[in-house]
């Protein structure tokens, strides 16, 4: 069949390639050879599919379902891998085979059309926290993940950037980079985290009821984890009248409910959305930048 990429996948890539990045280009025939190496038998791409990778839903030789995953290097996949072997199965979805010269890998089936983000708002925060708790492990000893201090002082940069040639966005990146300081100085533990959790990246499976996936991991604390899922369905807190007091409720409620620190989850909270913000307006969703400052303005 047609490898062809989903036009979302090609959208968000395209945002973020560098110069004479061809990955997309090969990704037809990157996939033929993947399954061909696997004799895996396709039934098809999923559609919208995610915003950094191919998803393929195949069966393997035994006619055991599965999903193989396509993503640019930039995209970390063996970081991925080694972050999905760690856990084990456990909160996450199960990893099919242990290496792969290719880069591919090969998943557990879940439903990919049920997300927790398909139930009610507290029903579906419930859930995904529950799953997140799951994944908040010791690293592996020797592991080569990154760092929270590392992937933060990338976007620090690119965030100090963005407010030299927009001041009205300026003092929130001030505030955003003021807590990162203050949140980095004294660590309450190393754990291993997802790094990008949200609603729509746990889904709905058969041997456990809901499994995260997509994990871009990183090593640091919980709280940093914890708030991406905080801004969840951002669009209706910002809709609603009592969106900035829904919001703190939803920090509160949160923290206590996976024994983590408020104010270094509302710090964090702060940084993730500034940074995402001020990201989307870089490379031209201003929609999306507008709703994430106004979020962060709450905070």
């Amino acid at each position: 069949m047609a490898f062809e990429a989903p036009r979302r996948l090609v959208r968000a890539l395209g945002e973020t390639a560098p110069a004479g990045d061809d990955w997309l280009a090969r990704l037809p025939a990157t996939a033929e050879q993947a399954v061909a190496r696997r004799e895996l038998t396709v039934e098809r791409v999923q559609v919208p599919g995610g915003r950094s990778s191919l998803v393929v839903l195949v069966r393997r030789a035994d006619g055991t379902p599965a999903v193989l995953k396509l993503a640019p290097p930039r995209a970390r996949p063996e970081s991925e891998r080694a972050a999905l072997a760690h856990w084990g199965g456990l909160g996450a979805v199960q990893l099919l085979e242990s290496a792969a010269e290719d880069g591919a890998l090969l998943l557990e089936r879940l439903h990919p059309d049920v997300s927790v983000r398909s139930l009610p708002e507290a029903k579906a925060l419930l859930e995904a926290a529950g799953t997140l708790r799951r994944l908040w492990v010791e690293p592996p000893a020797g592991h080569v993940f990154e760092t929270v201090a590392e992937r933060t002082g990338r976007q620090a940069a690119a965030m100090r950037a963005s407010a030299e040639t927009d001041p009205e966005a300026a003092p929130l990146v001030d505030a955003a980079l003021a807590a990162r300081e203050e949140l980095l100085a004294a660590p309450p533990e190393q754990r291993l985290l997802h790094g990008t959790f949200r609603q729509s990246k746990v889904l709905a499976g058969e041997r456990m009821p809901w499994l995260a996936v997509g994990p871009d991991p990183v090593v640091g604390e919980s709280a940093f984890d914890l708030a991406r899922l905080v801004r969840d369905r951002v669009e209706d807190l910002i809709a609603a009248p009592a969106g900035p007091a829904t919001t703190r409720r939803r920090i509160k409620r949160l923290a206590e409910s996976l024994e983590v620190d408020q104010e270094r989850l509302r710090g964090w909270t702060l940084f993730r959305a500034v940074e995402s913000g001020v990201r989307a307006f870089r490379v031209g969703r201003p929609k999306d930048g507008e709703l994430l400052l106004e979020f962060a303005g709450w905070l």
